[in-house]
């Protein structure tokens, strides 16, 4: 027996690519701009997004029949509130030096329109598990997105990844840089990575009008 349906598996996979939430939905563009110059500001970015959607969902979908809904978007921003300062918490005990970094950016999880969004609209009506399913599959999709661009921002813009030189020195002027190659620091400033997620969705929709033909 397959441990998730296929319907189950598809709230992991969906947001992965035809329902991104970048891409398709075109949510969470603000760190997707701010923090993916570095690929490892945009993997711990990834992650803390993961735990705070993941976990987030759960608690809001165990609530979800004690709730008042007058209050509900209260509630969820003061879950989605302690499990950000959980994440800060972590972040400045184990690296410290990348939490000065993403400080103001972990923050603004809390306001994250995905996390909000996917509360509202599916965790407030869905079982635990399936709430869950959703909630690390909507976050993998938003971290992908920045994984990709941060790849290519640090590679193109520094010549390194995750902070090891890749391309070669460019003082002792080795690997690539010896056939005259400079590295494109306007790829660290933000004008950059708002090209390179536009390309992303222009790829994306093309892909997605592209099945939708076919069928």
């Amino acid at each position: 027996m397959a441990l998730l349906s296929k319907k189950d598996a598809n709230l992991i996979l969906d947001p992965l690519a035809d329902n991104n939430p970048i891409t398709i939905q075109v949510l969470g563009i603000c760190s997707a701009l701010a923090i993916t110059a570095e690929l490892k500001a945009s993997i711990v970015m990834a992650l803390s997004v993961i735990f705070v959607l993941g976990l987030g969902n759960v608690v809001i979908s165990l609530m979800r029949n004690i709730i008042p809904s007058k209050i509900r978007i209260i509630v969820q921003l003061v879950v989605v509130a302690a499990l950000v300062i959980v994440v800060d918490q972590v972040l400045k005990a184990f690296a410290y030096q990348l939490s000065k970094t993403l400080a103001v950016f972990v923050g603004l999880i809390i306001t994250n329109c995905i996390i909000m969004g996917r509360f509202e609209a599916f965790a407030l009506g869905n079982g635990v598990k399936r709430s869950f399913l959703d909630g690390i599959g909507n976050a993998a999709g938003y971290g992908i997105i920045l994984i990709i661009v941060g790849f290519f921002r640090e590679l193109l813009g520094s010549g390194t990844l995750l902070g090891f030189a890749v391309l070669g020195d460019p003082i002792a002027k080795t690997g690539l840089y010896s056939f005259g190659y400079e590295n494109n620091g306007f790829m660290l400033l933000s004008p950059m990575a708002l090209i390179v997620v536009g390309l992303l969705i222009w790829v994306q929709r093309s892909r997605n009008n592209a099945l939708i033909e076919e069928n």
